[in-house]
Formats: C-alpha cells, sequence, structure tokens
C-alpha cells in the first residue's frame, strides 16, 4: 500500500499556491522561546557531559526546555485547530497531524489559529538551538531549512515498536513532550521511551554484527515540556513508544486527564544545497553507509528463531491412491483431529474451497478430549508468572524470539532442551510432523509436502508481537493453529460459543472467512515484486470507543508493495485499500491454513497489556511441490498438487463471507 503524507493541518484554511520563506530568528529572539538559563554555558556543558556518558546509547533529556507560556499557547492551539488521524499499522497505533513543515503552505486565515505552533517551530530550527543540539551531541551541522515533525496522539491501547529511525537524510530525532502540564503523567500509565541496547555478535565467517537485544534498558516517561533526543544511527538508535495502558475504569480515566500523551516528533536533518555545512553527496554517502552497516556482518543469521525445515520421507503407499488412510492412520488422528474432519466428503469439502481461494479456517479442528487437555496445559501455564528477563525466561523451556525490531515472542521447537512432557509438546512433536497428519493435510490442499517446520508460540500482554516481513522462496502451506483460551479477541465465531457451547460433535465444518475486508478486485496471494522493510504496514482503524477495546493479537497476510523508503516513524496517511489478503484473530482451537506466494507480508498484531491472557498458537511451515514438478502431471500440463497463484486470478477471497466473521477484526 502507497501512503502519502497529508497535506493539510488546520481544519479549514486553504493552501497557498506559494509556500512562505521560513523566518530567521536572531540569537537574542530564538532564546525567549526557551526557558531562561538553558544557553548557559555551564547548563551547555552539563547536557553535552550527560550526553557523552548515557546509555545503552547516547541519548540527551533537557526538562523545561520551552517557556512554559508559550508552549501552553501550543498546546492551547493544537487541542482547538489541528486535526488528528487515526493510524493503525503493524509497527503502531497512534493518531498523527500531517507534517508541520506544510505550515508554510497554509493561508493566512488558517494559520492565524497557529501562532504560537509556528514560533516553537522557528525556534526549534533555529541556527541558535541547532546549534545547541550540535554541540550536545557532536553529530555536526544540521539543516534549518529541512523541517520535519509532526504531532503524535498516543490515546489509551496507542503505541509504537522498536525501530532505529534511520531513512533518507536524518541525523538527530527528537521529542517533546506536551502532556498535561496540569495533570502530570504518571509512569505507570506507560507511554515511556524506551531505549534497546546493541551487542557485538561474531557470526560462522567471523565477521561482526550488531544485534538490539529484547528488552530495552533505558526507560524516559514522558513529562511536559520535556525534551529527549539521540543522534540516529544505523543498527543501534533502537527505541521504542511503550503503549499507553488503559485506565481501570471511566472515572478513573477522568481522573488522570484521559491519559493522552502529546507529543512534537521529529528529525534535524543534514545540511541542504544552499546551507553551511552541506557537502555535495553527503546524503547519497549517508545512506549508503547505512545500508552497509544494517548488513555488516549478515545479522540475519542471529535471528531467533531460526528455520529449520525438515524433509519428509514419502512412503510407497501415498501414491496412486485418493483416500490413503487405513483404519491405523485413523486411529491415530481420531487421538488429535476431531471425527469430522476425517471423513471423505468433508476433506473434499475444504479441497474444493482451498484450492479456489487458497485459504481456508477450520474451527473445532481439534479432537474434544485433547483439546480439553491442551486447555487445561496452557492455562496452568498462563497462572504461573514469567520472569520479565529474557534471560531468566531462557533458563527454563521458552526462549524469546528476536531482534524486537522484527519480532519478538516465546517460542518452543521440536527437540528443544527443557522441554517437558505435555499436551503442546505432543502437538508439536508427534502429532504435526507424522506422516499421517501430512497425508490428511495432501488431501485437504490437493498439494504434495516435501518439508515442514514447527513452533509453538506465546505472544505475552503488553510485549509481543511480529512486524510485516515478506517471504521469497516458491509457494508453500502456512498452518496455524490457535491455542488461545481467553476470549474478547474480535473472533466473533468463538465469542458466540461461549455463550453457546452446545455445539454437536458430528455437526458438519462451515467454510469461514479468513479475509478482513474486500481486496480491491485485483490483488492476488502472492504480492509478486514486493520488497518489504516490515514497517508502515497500514491497517486503517477508526478510533475505538474506551468501552470496546481492541486487544490485538490478530494475524494478518496482506500484499507487498515496492516502496522501500517507509519506516516507522514517518507520518503518514493513506487515501487506498489496506490490501488485506487473510485476517485471523487470536482464537481457541481452530486451524488456518493459507497458501503463500513470493513477496506476500504476514504479521501479528502486538498483544495489548489490556488482554484478558496471553495469545497461544502453533504455527508450522510445509514446502511444497511445484506443478511443474509434479510427475502426475497430465499432458496440458496441469498438475494435482497446489502450486502458485494463478496470476489470472482477480482476486483472493478467503472463504465465502459470513455475518459472524465479517467484523472480527
Amino acid at each position: 500500500m502507497k501512503m502519502k503524507r497529508k497535506a493539510d493541518t488546520a481544519g479549514d484554511g486553504k493552501k497557498s499556491a506559494k509556500k512562505r520563506t521560513k523566518n530567521t530568528l536572531s540569537a537574542e529572539d530564538a532564546q525567549t522561546r526557551f526557558r531562561k538559563g538553558l544557553f548557559d554555558k555551564k547548563v551547555l556543558e552539563k547536557y553535552t557531559s550527560q550526553y557523552a556518558k548515557s546509555s545503552p546509547y547516547k541519548h540527551s533529556v533537557i526538562t523545561r526546555l520551552v517557556d512554559d507560556t508559550l508552549l501552553r499557547k501550543v498546546r492551547d492551539e493544537i487541542k482547538e485547530n489541528v486535526h488528528f488521524t487515526p493510524k493503525e499499522t503493524d509497527i503502531y497505533k497512534i493518531h498523527q497531524s500531517g507534517d508541520l513543515a506544510n505550515l508554510d503552505g497554509l493561508d493566512d486565515k488558517a494559520l492565524s489559529k497557529l501562532p504560537s505552533l509556528l514560533a516553537l517551530r522557528d525556534a526549534l530550527y533555529s541556527q541558535t538551538f541547532r546549534d545547541y543540539v550540535s554541540h550536545i551531541t557532536g553529530c555536526g551541522a544540521l539543516s534549518g531549512r529541512k523541517t520535519d515533525m509532526a504531532i503524535n496522539v498516543y490515546t489509551p491501547g496507542c503505541y509504537l515498536l522498536c525501530h532505529d529511525d534511520v531513512i533518507g537524510s536524518r541525523k538527530v530525532s527528537y521529542i517533546l513532550y506536551l502532556t498535561d502540564p496540569d495533570t502530570p503523567w504518571q509512569a505507570e500509565w506507560g507511554g515511556a521511551l524506551r531505549l534497546f541496547p546493541v551487542v557485538d555478535r561474531k557470526g560462522e565467517d567471523g565477521e561482526v554484527a550488531k544485534t538490539p537485544l529484547p528488552d530495552y534498558t533505558k526507560v524516559i516517561p514522558p513529562a511536559w515540556n520535556q525534551l529527549s533526543f539521540f543522534a540516529v544511527q544505523p543498527g543501534e538508535s533502537f527505541h521504542d513508544v511503550e503503549e499507553v495502558y488503559h485506565a481501570a475504569s471511566e472515572k478513573e480515566l477522568e481522573k488522570n486527564g484521559g491519559r493522552i500523551r502529546m507529543a512534537i516528533s521529529g528529525w534535524f536533518h543534514i545540511p541542504q544545497i544552499g546551507e553551511d555545512g552541506y557537502v555535495k553527496g553527503a546524503e547519497e554517502k549517508a545512506a549508503q553507509k547505512s545500508g552497509l552497516m544494517q548488513l555488516q556482518g549478515n545479522p540475519d543469521q542471529h535471528d531467533r528463531p531460526q528455520a529449520n525445515p525438515v524433509p519428509v520421507k514419502k512412503s510407497e503407499e501415498e501414491d496412486g491412491d485418493e483416500f490413503p488412510l487405513d483404519e491405523s492412520d485413523l486411529e491415530f488422528l481420531l487421538k488429535y483431529l476431531a471425527p469430522t474432519y476425517l471423513t471423505p466428503d468433508t476433506i473434499e469439502n475444504v479441497a474444493e474451497h482451498f484450492e479456489e481461494e487458497f485459504s481456508i479456517s477450520l474451527p473445532d479442528i481439534l479432537h474434544p478430549k485433547f483439546a480439553d487437555k491442551l486447555r487445561t496445559y496452557i492455562q496452568a501455564q498462563e497462572a504461573q508468572p514469567l520472569p520479565e528477563d529474557s534471560a531468566e525466561i531462557e533458563k527454563g523451556a521458552w526462549k524469546v524470539a528476536r531482534p524486537p525490531h522484527k519480532h519478538r515472542y516465546l517460542y518452543l521447537q521440536p527437540g528443544q532442551a527443557k522441554t517437558q512432557d505435555s499436551p503442546l509438546k505432543e502437538l508439536l512433536e508427534v502429532f504435526l510432523p507424522s506422516r499421517q497428519f501430512r497425508m490428511w493435510l495432501q488431501m485437504a490442499t490437493r498439494s504434495v509436502v516435501e518439508s515442514h517446520d514447527l513452533l509453538a508460540r506465546r505472544f505475552r500482554r503488553g510485549k509481543d508481537y511480529t512486524l510485516a516481513t515478506g517471504y521469497e522462496g516458491k509457494p508453500r502451506l502456512e498452518v496455524n493453529i490457535g491455542l488461545t483460551p481467553t476470549d474478547g479477541w474480535g473472533d466473533a465465531e468463538d465469542d458466540e460459543e461461549d455463550e453457546d457451547e452446545e455445539e454437536s460433535e458430528e455437526e458438519a465444518p462451515k467454510a469461514k472467512n479468513g479475509k478482513k475486508g474486500a481486496a480491491n478486485g485485483k490483488d492476488k496471494a502472492n504480492g509478486k515484486d514486493a520488497k518489504t522493510n516490515g514497517k508502515g504496514k497500514a491497517v486503517d482503524k477508526e478510533v475505538e470507543p474506551e468501552e470496546e477495546k481492541e486487544v490485538g493479537g490478530h494475524e494478518v497476510y496482506m500484499a507487498g508493495d515496492d516502496d522501500d523508503n517507509e519506516d516507522a516513524a514517518i507520518y503518514k496517511t493513506s487515501d487506498e485499500d489496506d490490501n488485506i489478503l487473510f485476517f485471523q484473530a487470536a482464537s481457541w482451537n481452530k486451524m488456518s491454513i493459507v497458501l503463500r506466494d513470493s513477496g506476500t507480508l504476514r504479521f501479528v498484531k502486538y498483544v495489548s497489556k489490556s488482554a484478558k491472557g496471553d495469545r497461544w498458537d502453533v504455527s508450522a511451515m510445509f514446502d511444497i511441490q511445484e506443478q511443474d514438478e509434479d510427475p502426475e502431471a497430465d499432458e496440458n500440463g496441469e498438475a494435482s498438487g497446489v502450486g502458485v497463484v494463478d496470476e489470472s486470478e482477480e482476486e483472493f477471497k478467503g472463504f465465502s463471507p459470513s455475518e459472524a466473521d465479517s467484523d472480527s477484526d
């Protein structure tokens, strides 16, 4: 999806045809807009010293930055006149203004509503303050011409996940907080800026790569008139914004002033053409260096978990038999699968849906007795407190996925040390890798499985997620079994079943629509030739009322795009479709199967702290044989296995729409 900058900031003023020239402030005028004493030499040296000694990477926090009277006027103007757009992507949920560089394009009527905001912007990008920031950070000259700032509002449930801000000509990142000056922000409300440490890891080739650790080590809570800033450093300046947590009640929320985390965020850039300090080609050189630093030492080799595909051993009896499951196979499968899904008619029905739609969701997939054992086990696991520190967690069975700018969750892999016997381990190590399940899956998808890669995952509330990543390679089946025992995740079917659990075990399974919203009539499940950086992929939402908390945890497949200049902190809006191909809310005892082709993006939404529990699943990848590799292909080139999504297909449809699932997001 292409996302474009919002053109206007103030409400009813039209843009003038020509931008104004930014005011050039004298040192004296600029200093009057900041607090008294800020520019004293001793004060400057104090901040410079603190910056040099800071960790996990160099940063600074300046309290009472701006003249208090001016900043209060700025806040009032914003509240009265600035429009905010709610935006939700794989990496953030936020309310955004337009780029404040566009203030110069407003007409006199619109601009007259924002005089203090304009005065603040000009002060922040004045030569006087740029020199101040440059002295503290030692980063060299900064541009006064290229202003790059926006107003962001985080309400309860909003957040920004881990990223490093590296893009283009950015040199210094900053945040100026405009929280309620008369209701001091409390740390327990969340919304803190959190910094992640980076370690050097030596790879098999001896090269060293910078890798962020999964746990932050510095927490900077918001505070009125506080500026936090740091130099943008490729592969090092990783940070996030903690979720703003929901209050226990509407009364408490009102007492807390709504817990509205307002801030002006932006960047200082390298000097532009015509400015002092401009160096021809410096921006291109910086971008090249940035790319090389982020690739140095092949950092992907240090990602956890690593793919671990296990080739399957195909037996002779699997060939040429329309229903290759004998009595002993069915007896094995009945320990795990609901009986309904083992009848030839049901399997054929599933296969027809999948062959047409390339995805399917199967409710109540596990045998009730096994499902009960599994639920009891998972609920007992949730009742036991987990350590906060990743190193402490990894002393037990679970491992922590990393790096955090790609994903973070707890995981188990087959054969993983310290994993005790449990129904979850049985699912992971006995049922899913079995020949019998493979044959069932082949019949259900009309494909030929070549390997499997299995993973049990636990997404902790208030912590975990995966960001949108692409997939390059031949088509594969991605199977997910939802094992989340709590409700309230937005899965309409599960919510209904909580009210009425008297459903017959022998009732035929219903085809479910795994797709959120309509595709645009041309999207397919392959997202061909998409370049993905895992950031800024939008899933537009309306702002939810406080009583309807959205807790995340849903899994999304979407078409990729070719814009590799997007990142988490670019403030953009979109007027295009979100290109969602498949959507599944966290659920209990539901299997989804998706045929994923090269380029398709996939992510699991951040799980809010307000969720009733953690999100659990088993995620399995099955490489399959492509059509042109099928020895059974007929003379017309048609194969018996499902292959690459045909580009002649007009759209990725999912299941036939059902009223229960239409608003599951």
